[in-house]
């Protein structure tokens, strides 16, 4: 007698090898790639939904300094923006101390844990690391050390920005759940909902001197590197994007191993996987790191998808803006071979 299909994995696995994307890449001129970039550009922006329905009603930024702090080699302002009504962004501006005009500039967007104060060398009773830690690395302060102005915001559900159940659980509880679970109640999504942060922290970045508006990069890892991936995706002012610890294909990582809940577009498999959505990123660059031991987001997958986002850069005359490196290591931040990269394209 046969089995019975009972096993939702199974089940799940044989839904993924029975898809037909409608929109995979398949351009082979330089017309027909920009076309079909425009097209999934615009299917993406309705399946993440939200304020990035409308990308042209924006609020005032109605930005705040609240705090200034000089440190030996660069100075902290913490800031405070809106990006839609009744919705604030966190943040830390970070300007080297021998900057001299109009600069490279880079967002820097944290993953799970502690959120931003954990990128900028903040550790949990207030005081300043003396040497890079956590899984992340600090890797905001290692942008501003290469004298890049740095906006390092506080993603929605993340430390400065949660709720008083997840405070009350301890300073590395998000509350992606309950954010997650509202905003798909509203036909939305968290990734849409941060992406739009990202954007209109570009907007502040644009308003600050020490930022040249045509060079600014996006680099996050994990959690931050979903929203760095969408945001360089759908708005063309991101000219870098340095995702960490996050592409892979949907289908080697957060479609067959749990993830936060932050991480699901709905529907997107109905027209793309994750490489074809790096298409919309060239000619800009995208560099991807990954540990060899990443236990989320195998290596291998992240190889394979790597190889499969090449025609598109290849067909969009930007096949040396596409990087990769695996690196010996677990789900952490590199940073080798991606500031290398960086120093390259902004």
């Amino acid at each position: 007698m046969t089995a019975p299909h009972l096993d939702t994995v199974a089940i799940s696995s044989e839904a993924y090898d029975a898809l037909q994307p409608s929109m995979s890449f398949q351009a082979s001129t330089r017309p027909e790639a920009q076309e079909w970039q425009r097209s999934v550009r615009s299917v993406l922006i309705d399946l993440l939904g939200g304020p990035l329905s409308n990308m042209a009603d924006r609020c005032d930024l109605a930005p705040s300094v609240v705090e200034t702090m000089e440190f030996d080699s660069y100075t902290r302002e913490t800031v405070i923006f809106q990006s839609r009504p009744n919705v604030s962004v966190f943040g830390y501006f970070l300007t080297p101390k021998d900057l001299d005009g109009p600069s490279p500039s880079v967002l820097c967007l944290p993953g799970h844990g502690r959120g931003v104060d954990d990128i900028v060398g903040i550790r949990q009773n207030g005081q300043m690391r003396t040497r890079r830690g956590g899984y992340q690395r600090d890797f905001a302060l290692q942008c501003v050390s290469r004298g890049y102005p740095v906006l390092a915001i506080e993603q929605m559900g993340f430390g400065h920005r949660r709720d008083e159940a997840a405070r009350s659980r301890g300073a590395s509880r998000s509350s992606c759940h309950a954010v997650s679970a509202a905003a798909l109640l509203l036909g939305e999504t968290t990734v849409g909902w941060r992406v739009w942060d990202a954007i209109r922290s570009l907007d502040y970045m644009t308003s600050r001197p020490e930022v040249d508006a045509g060079r600014m990069a996006v680099m996050g890892i994990s959690g931050g590197g979903t929203t760095t991936f969408f945001s360089a995706a759908i708005d063309e002012r991101f000219r870098a994007a340095v995702v960490s610890g996050y592409f892979c294909t949907f289908r080697d990582s957060i479609y067959d191993i749990p993830h936060c809940i932050d991480n699901y577009v709905p529907g997107i498999l109905k027209y793309v996987e994750m490489y074809d959505v790096a298409g919309l990123i060239a000619p800009r660059s995208m560099f991807v790191e990954v540990g060899d031991r990443d236990p989320i987001f195998p290596a291998e997958a992240t190889r394979l998808a790597v190889d499969r986002a090449r025609e598109s850069f290849r067909v969009l005359g930007a096949e040396d803006r596409l990087g990769l490196e695996v690196f010996q290591g677990r789900h952490q931040f590199h940073g080798v071979g991606a500031f290398e990269h960086l120093s390259k394209v902004i």
